[in-house]
């Protein structure tokens, strides 16, 4: 009755859902994270594992398997081509220096007398920057040349580090993020349509959360 009444509301249209394995689920999910957070194994295979005990759960026989893997393989091919390109991308852009010419320019633009300014400048434009790049080619090849200039005129590296990753939600827009193309991609939509709903709050976040860091002092602007 009441039982088998609640469980069809769930399900709605949707004949896959298995409510009544949510726990079994959570679990799953639990066990796997936490695995992930302790290092237990590589990510990739502890995903994979994890991937593989819940479509035996919630699918155990193989057509149902096939027909689940088959509706999402779709949105899966479409990351791992993202992932692809970017690391392409990002590959292009530090093997012919092109990172290094990038951030080297940037610190030659500043004049000295701005150098208590940096870590500011490095906050600002990490939203631009990590917008065009992968977060591997900026925190791996632009944030090491910023923080080496920064040294040189006093500054601790770690100001440098904390004013790069205040730019991040300008980043979530970025075509080279895949979990933004894929969330896009569910809900049938652009990612140009995205991108113009969400640029001003993106870019007024990052504004904000700079400004609570240099009050807090998280962001120093003073050597």
């Amino acid at each position: 009755g009441g039982g088998n009444c609640y469980i069809k509301e769930i399900l709605g249209d949707n004949p896959h859902k298995r409510p009544r394995l949510a726990y079994v689920n959570l679990v799953l999910v639990i066990a796997v994270m936490t695995a992930l957070v302790l290092g237990l194994m590589h990510a990739a295979i502890l995903f994979m594992i994890g991937f593989v005990a819940a479509l035996m759960i919630n699918y155990p026989k193989l057509d149902l398997q096939k027909e689940r893997i088959l509706a999402h393989s779709g949105n899966a091919m479409t990351v791992v081509l993202l992932v692809f390109a970017a690391g392409i991308f990002a590959g292009i852009f530090s093997g012919t220096k092109m990172v290094d010419a990038l951030a080297q320019t940037l610190v030659d633009w500043i004049p000295e007398a701005w150098s208590h300014w940096f870590p500011l400048v490095v906050a600002l434009t990490s939203m631009p920057l990590t917008f065009v790049l992968s977060n591997d080619a900026y925190y791996f090849g632009v944030v090491p040349i910023l923080a080496n200039a920064a040294a040189a005129y006093g500054i601790d590296p770690v100001e440098i580090a904390r004013a790069s990753v205040l730019g991040q939600p300008v980043h979530l827009m970025s075509p080279l993020v895949a979990s933004t193309l894929l969330l896009v991609g569910m809900v049938d939509r652009d990612i140009g349509d995205f991108q113009k709903a969400t640029f001003k709050w993106a870019v007024l976040t990052s504004l904000v959360i700079t400004a609570l860091a240099l009050l807090t002092g998280a962001l120093s602007f003073m050597v």
